[in-house]
């Protein structure tokens, strides 16, 4: 189901508000400044106790080859993700979305996990939005290969931290399912945010104070949680 809204009418609450219910935005275009509200009958979430991590991906985070920063430079991030050159030819940000995930990145509802090569440069990571005890990631880059796989084991290692039961991916690629992501009904998926919205999750998580090493995060990573909701 998609119905526009006119950019006027847009405000960050609408945004968290959409996505207590199941539904989130995207642009037609980096040049339409509308919004299309998505609300998919597959929706392809990430079990959190289902990240599938190989021998290859997990000497690369033992490794720290990269430098990971949590909420360092949202605007680096979005901008790499809206020119990602995996997907070249089209991106759903537009400025609107900057604009308005920018006012929620100050609000503390967006987040980020960064990742830097040795010459501090930013050449991986991603960003969603945290609610109760849910994610909602939103988009990912890599300049360099598995910077962003590195990334996706360091959110799974913080939201296992901070207790959060559910990471929602809106669609599935086959590059996602490699890792683990799936496809669950739209019934199932509402089931599983009414309990995650019904939880409390540790925003202390998010503190760019806190650091794991690689194979901190590895452990959390691979360690059960019995707070993580199954699928």
């Amino acid at each position: 189901m998609q119905a526009k809204r006119p950019r006027r009418e847009l405000t960050a609450q609408l945004i968290l508000r959409a996505y207590s219910i199941g539904v989130f935005p995207m642009a037609k275009s980096a040049e339409d400044p509308d919004l299309l509200w998505i609300d998919p009958e597959e929706r392809g979430v990430f079990p959190l106790n289902g990240l599938i991590i190989s021998s290859s991906l997990a000497k690369q985070v033992r490794s720290d080859r990269f430098v990971i920063r949590v909420d360092h430079d949202f605007e680096g991030v979005i901008d790499a993700c809206s020119r990602n050159p995996q997907r070249q030819d089209e991106t759903w940000i537009n400025q609107t979305i900057r604009d308005l995930y920018t006012e929620l990145f100050q609000q503390g509802f967006v987040h980020t996990i960064e990742t830097y090569d040795d010459q501090d440069q930013l050449v991986g990571g991603l960003y969603g939005v945290a609610l109760g005890a849910a994610f909602f990631g939103e988009s990912m880059f890599h300049l360099v290969p598995n910077a962003s796989k590195v990334a996706l084991v360091h959110l799974i290692a913080r939201l296992k931290r901070g207790h959060y039961q559910l990471l929602d991916t809106q669609f599935t690629t086959p590059h996602l399912e490699s890792l683990g992501a799936l496809e669950i009904k739209r019934e199932d998926f509402l089931t599983a945010l009414r309990s995650a919205l019904g939880a409390s999750a540790d925003v202390a998580t998010w503190s760019p104070k806190l650091t794991l090493s690689g194979a901190e995060a590895l452990i959390l990573a691979r360690t059960p949680a019995s707070h993580a909701i199954e699928f």
